[in-house]
């Protein structure tokens, strides 16, 4: 039977880092040349976590599918990163940070991991300016600011509009150290495929090494997770076109539970989708929310014509222009949370007032920042943003204001894991964007290179220990044991009969209907009907995958048709499971909003008496039915209430 333990330390709030720390149980330097930890993904989270460990003196082993851990997705985060250091002295302090993130994401996080996040957030930007990475500064020489939706402080750092790459080479500087040292040996191009359990505990993986198509076979104490999320389930996302949710549910597979998966990230700031043919959506930050205003016209004839072509948004006169973020929420205008934001974009496009060729888009203005800043001041804030959009749509932002609407982004939902962020498989550790547990159902900007980092740099560093504390005895196994066999063999297995499948349809044709039942059915809005209908639609594409997809060549040698077919057949079971989810929660919060579940002006209702916890899931078998348990979510900070940002 397995069983939900949070391992909440004891305390107050304030103090429960604290006290774990005081009370862990520690490996000595000698003992720690014993332990062997893999680490899969080298993101923020994966190339932290594993440079630290590195650091500390374990022997570590870390995997990446890409050809140089600089090619992880984290390099793709623009904004900012969050940090409670109050520079611009505007009332931000450690409590404001873990208030507004738990309020963020609409009170369906953990206390306890969301104020242990504020609480280090300060640490990361210490460690991140020691290893050289260029945060922007302000005129005095301390690091500027600038605000991110779902705050009234002004707490991200930002280098630019290209922080995450920025952070992500601080990252792999620390992690190519260790590697340069020996302390860390680097796995590229080489994907997990299986994960391997001994009595109970992870021992290692499976790995399949891309280039060759040779499966192998790794051994560790401790297995930790940094593979990001599984927004691609929807085939047209901001994600790479690598990214993937294989590893996290390969995990699951091995019993470890799966928690709020329907809880999606929709990012109200990326640039509209323009044809059939598109293979992904292009993020432009939500640090552009900052000086830009989002309007649409005011006259559904002026939006017609601007559809037809008869008109430019430049020609609309500012009185008949609606900046209806800072209509509805006046307090926080356009700087309101991203699901917020995205539901006032698809509720003035589905009444009519949407731009563009196809109506599904809105205006993101500067002209009033220009006129007031000066060009050479937003050129010197946003200008790689400006020069990528204009090479996408072909109109320069500087005199046109920019299309943008909703698209997915992120998945706050993930593998279940304690305060220790470890799975309900023991060993088995999940960081970053691969586990659920600080952003509750909808992620501030700026949050996840936060996140990434806090998990790799300063809280696995304690918590692994002290579970590698029991295990100074274990001597390293051989992977010639049968549990590595047989996790072989599965793999293998797994393997030859998609390849033997060789039907009629090209993987992308069976993603594409995946990805439209996704959004059509799972996406910003639901309803009851529309999830069960999602639920056997997606049961047919399983059916239609695995009777009738094609796959040229063979698993020998490189083949990224295979690659892409193993995590579509994941992707199929993951979009499965986001439904059941959404459908058992009958309530909106966050990025899941139930249209039977609203206020009288359309915003979120939760229903706290009925859905205040974690929906964890616990798979049961091929085609069964998975088990739901519940981490009830107790609030002793802060009171759940009606969000409200007006």
């Amino acid at each position: 039977m397995v069983k939900l333990d949070a391992k909440i330390p004891e305390g107050p709030l304030a103090q429960k880092w604290d006290n774990y720390k005081a009370n862990q149980k520690l490996v000595n330097p000698a003992n720690k040349r014993k332990l062997d930890i893999i680490v899969v993904g080298t993101g923020l989270a994966g190339a932290s976590a594993a440079a630290s460990f590195g650091e500390m003196g374990f022997n570590v082993k870390v995997f990446t599918i890409q050809d140089s851990p600089r090619r992880a997705h984290s390099i793709a985060a623009q904004g900012g990163i969050n940090a409670a250091k109050n520079y611009p002295n505007d009332g931000d302090s450690v409590y404001r940070l873990f208030y507004d993130t738990v309020k963020g994401g609409d009170y369906r996080a953990r206390e306890a991991n969301v104020y242990r996040l504020a609480q280090v957030s300060n640490s990361i930007i210490d460690q991140c300016v020691a290893q050289g990475v260029p945060f922007a500064r302000e005129y005095g020489g301390l690091l500027d600011n600038r605000s991110f939706g779902g705050a009234q402080v002004s707490r991200t750092f930002y280098a630019k509009g290209q922080t995450g790459q920025q952070l992500l080479l601080g990252a792999y500087q620390a992690l190519m150290r260790q590697v340069h040292q020996g302390s860390v040996e680097l796995h590229t191009r080489t994907e997990l495929v299986e994960i391997v359990i001994v009595d109970g505990k992870a021992r290692g993986i499976i790995a399949r090494n891309l280039v060759t198509g040779k499966l192998e076979r790794y051994f560790g104490h401790a297995v930790v997770l940094a593979t990001g999320g599984y927004g691609n389930t929807f085939f047209l996302s901001t994600n790479a076109m690598g990214s993937n949710g294989s590893a996290a549910w390969r995990a699951y597979k091995k019993g470890a539970m799966f928690a709020n998966p329907c809880f999606a990230q929709i990012h109200p700031t990326c640039i509209p989708v323009h044809g059939k043919f598109q293979s992904k959506l292009t993020l432009m930050s939500e640090s552009l929310r900052n000086d830009g205003r989002i309007w649409v016209p005011k006259k559904k004839e002026d939006a017609e014509a601007i559809r037809a072509g008869k008109l430019r948004p430049v020609d609309i006169p500012e009185e008949d222009r609606d900046y209806y973020l800072e209509r509805r929420y006046p307090a926080f205008g356009n700087l309101v949370p991203r699901d917020v934001a995205s539901r006032a974009a698809k509720e003035r496009c589905d009444a009519g007032y949407g731009v563009g060729a196809t109506g599904l888009a809105v205006y993101l203005d500067f002209k009033s920042a220009i006129e007031r800043l000066g060009r050479d001041a937003i050129e010197a804030r946003y200008g790689n943003l400006f020069q990528m959009y204009e090479k996408i749509v072909d109109e320069n932002p500087y005199e046109t204001p920019m299309m943008i609407y909703p698209a997915i982004h992120y998945t706050m939902g993930g593998l279940w894991v304690d305060y220790e962020l470890q799975t309900t498989v023991p060993g088995l550790f999940a960081a970053g964007e691969a586990n659920f547990s600080d952003h509750g159902a909808n992620r501030l900007g700026a949050s996840a290179l936060m996140q990434g980092l806090a998990d790799g740099y300063f809280i696995l560093p304690y918590t692994i220990q002290n579970y590698l504390a029991d295990d100074i005895s274990t001597p390293r196994m051989s992977t010639n044991e049968k549990e590595f066999e047989e996790a072989e063999k599965a793999a293998k297995e797994r393997l030859d009969k998609i390849m033997s499948i060789q039907g009629k349809r090209s993987v992308d044709s069976i993603h594409k209907e995946l990805g439209l039942v996704m959004w059509d059915f799972v996406g910003m809005s639901r309803n009851k009907e529309g999830l069960q209908q999602a639920i056997e639609k997606i049961r047919s594409i399983k059916k239609e995958f695995w009777s009738n997809v094609r796959i040229p060549g063979s698993s020998e040698g490189m083949n990224v048709e295979l690659e892409k077919a193993s995590r579509l057949a994941d992707f199929i079971e993951i979009g499965e499971l986001m439904a059941i989810d959404a459908l058992h929660r009958e309530e909106s919060c966050g990025g899941h909003f139930r249209e039977e579940y609203q206020t009288e002006d359309g915003e979120a209702l939760r229903q706290d008496d009925k859905f205040s916890y974690s929906a964890c899931w616990l798979y049961k078998g091929e085609d069964q039915d998975p088990e739901l348990h519940k981490e009830e979510l107790k609030f002793e900070v802060v009171k759940p209430v009606q969000r409200n940002y007006k």
